[in-house]
């Protein structure tokens, strides 16, 4: 059964319907759904268990909302001993969210400014708007530990949480989901700052729970070999990419999470 839409709180119920009712949508999550933010994070802040544990939460959650027939990855690069870019995980695009709407048509829009994604499209897998600056909390911060263009950092600094496995030492790169809060610097999805460290309390500080982006790929057959290149936006949730041979691997503090192919 697929989610329903409505079990969000009332401000957030009101966007989803105002956006349903402008694009003549269904009440149910998209059955074609390939991109959402995870509504919670695995609560032991940056450390989500590698990509491995990224990728099976993000697939997890995609299974409670009825869409678990794909296979998902989180959007979450990686740096030094298997170093793996974001963008590479993730597949070709489209990608859409869960009312059915167009976040992205290649990997080149996604990390442009012809990109969709804002408070209003960054939804979660069941539909719901993730909170942003001046909600309460606020969890715009999205684990992604990737520079703009969705390619791992090159070692030297932490920017990545030690791969995704630290919750003390470290930091991760973070985007905001919905555009706003970092007054002095950048505020794009999947780039803004990075976290004061990787406990649930130090991504919670700067403005997320643990949770990130997740995608569903739709080239690769499922069960084929991943390389570490990662996708991700988190609020300190947890993701991890699938591993492609010599091939591509996206969170409140989430993860965001995306179907790169439409897999069976």
């Amino acid at each position: 059964m697929l989610a329903r839409l409505g079990d969000e709180p009332k401000a957030s119920r009101v966007m989803v319907e105002r956006l349903r009712e402008r694009h003549g949508l269904a009440q149910e999550v998209s059955p074609e759904m390939s991109f959402f933010v995870t509504s919670a994070g695995l609560g032991d802040g940056a450390n989500l268990g590698g990509l491995e544990g990224a990728d099976a939460h993000c697939q997890s959650l995609a299974e409670a909302a009825g869409v678990g027939d794909k296979t998902w990855v989180a959007y979450l690069s990686t740096q030094r001993d298997g170093a793996g870019n974001a963008r590479d995980l993730i597949g070709a695009g489209p990608w859409v969210n869960a009312l059915g709407i167009q976040i992205a048509a290649s990997v080149e829009d996604l990390h442009s400014e012809n990109n969709a994604i804002n408070k209003e499209t960054a939804l979660s897998e069941t539909g719901s708007v993730v909170n942003g600056r001046g909600d309460e909390p606020n969890m715009h911060d999205i684990l992604t530990g990737s520079q703009q263009d969705g390619t791992a950092f090159a070692a030297g600094d932490d920017m990545t949480c030690g791969n995704w496995t630290s919750n003390s030492e470290g930091s991760a790169m973070v985007g905001h989901h919905d555009l706003i809060g970092n007054r002095q610097g950048i505020n794009f999805w999947n780039f803004s700052h990075g976290s004061r460290g990787c406990s649930q309390d130090d991504l919670v500080g700067t403005g997320g729970q643990g949770c990130f982006i997740a995608s569903r790929r739709t080239e690769l057959e499922r069960g084929s070999p991943r390389r570490h290149i990662t996708l991700g936006v988190s609020n300190g949730g947890g993701r991890s990419p699938l591993e492609f041979e010599k091939g591509v691997t996206l969170t409140v503090v989430g993860t965001i999470c995306f179907a790169p192919c439409a897999l069976p």
